[in-house]
């Protein structure tokens, strides 16, 4: 059977949840973090090694909190996301101090991931189901035209991946009759309603499908699509305006681009599983009763 890689982006500021790390902020009842059900979930779906990709400035700190207790139990490898990262002549601009975003992030780890890989949010929980689907699509042959990359994607429903603190960002999806995806709206501002889910606007509330299909960052990917990656952010970076100093080089926004120009196709695999993460501060608190609901159902034993 192939191996398979899980790619864990970490080198997020969190700028939203405020002061710390929220990557490493304790929320099961045995002092878990999210990471720790990740890379859990991971293992028993099949995955074989981890990949953390995260800044230099952050690896003392990760390596003791997860890094030195997860090498006993997988094959981990690090990977580290620089502002100075860049190719050819280009130069960072000198008061940006935003990561270029998730596409930047995977192309960090090119030279560790050289097998199918999963790319996840470090600050996320997704539930075990998209691990299980997306290991399983990883090992599988998708046959497919020369050139056109292969791709996968964990399709949430967009109802159960909403904040009770805030607005939310999503990348909402349209498919065709084979669950195979047409394209991604990244789409800002969406808030829990009491009849769903609505986009927050000048104008007040514009409903929007709570049953959508939203990504969340869960991809199934080939290491060759690192290559393009970096042709893509080559494009980005010459296209950046002068004194932008917040753009930043998506994954799911370079995808959408691939998918309009045939280059790729992506295989939706749709989950029902309920997404929650620490987008706000004030979100802590469910994310800690949550886990602490999963334990107390058997889904996880108290200390992972």
């Amino acid at each position: 059977m192939k191996k398979t890689t899980l790619a864990v982006m970490a080198a997020g500021i969190g700028s939203r949840f405020g002061k710390g790390i929220k990557q490493l902020e304790p929320m099961g009842p045995g002092g878990e973090i999210i990471m720790d059900y990740s890379v859990h979930d991971a293992i028993e779906a099949g995955f074989d090694r981890v990949v953390f990709i995260i800044r230099k400035d952050l690896e003392k700190d990760f390596r003791a909190i997860i890094g030195n207790r997860m090498e006993k139990k997988i094959e981990v490898a690090y990977a580290f996301q620089e502002l100075d990262d860049l190719p050819g002549n280009f130069t960072r601009p000198a008061d940006r101090t935003k990561p270029w975003g998730t596409g930047q992030a995977i192309i960090a780890a090119k030279n560790v991931i050289h097998e199918p890989f999963a790319v996840i949010n470090a600050d996320d929980y997704y539930g075990k189901e998209p691990f299980v689907r997306l290991h399983d699509w990883l090992v599988g042959e998708h046959e497919g035209e020369p050139g056109i990359q292969q791709i996968a994607m964990a399709g949430f429903i967009l109802g159960n991946t909403l904040s009770d603190n805030g607005g939310v960002t999503r990348g909402v999806c349209s498919m065709d009759d084979r669950n195979r995806l047409i394209g991604v709206t990244e789409t800002s501002n969406i808030v829990r309603t009491p009849d769903g889910a609505a986009v927050q606007t000048e104008n007040g509330l514009e409903p929007i499908d709570a049953a959508s299909r939203v990504s969340m960052n869960f991809w199934g990917l080939q290491p060759e699509f690192i290559d393009l990656l970096e042709e893509g952010f080559v494009d980005f970076l010459q296209n950046v305006k002068e004194g932008d100093i917040k753009s930043e080089f998506l994954l799911p926004v370079y995808i959408d681009r691939l998918l309009k120009e045939n280059r790729a196709v992506v295989q939706v695999l749709e989950t029902s599983e309920t997404w929650f993460g620490v987008t706000y501060q004030q979100d802590k608190d469910a994310v800690k009763k949550a886990f602490a609901d999963l334990t107390e159902k058997g889904v996880y034993p108290k200390y992972l």
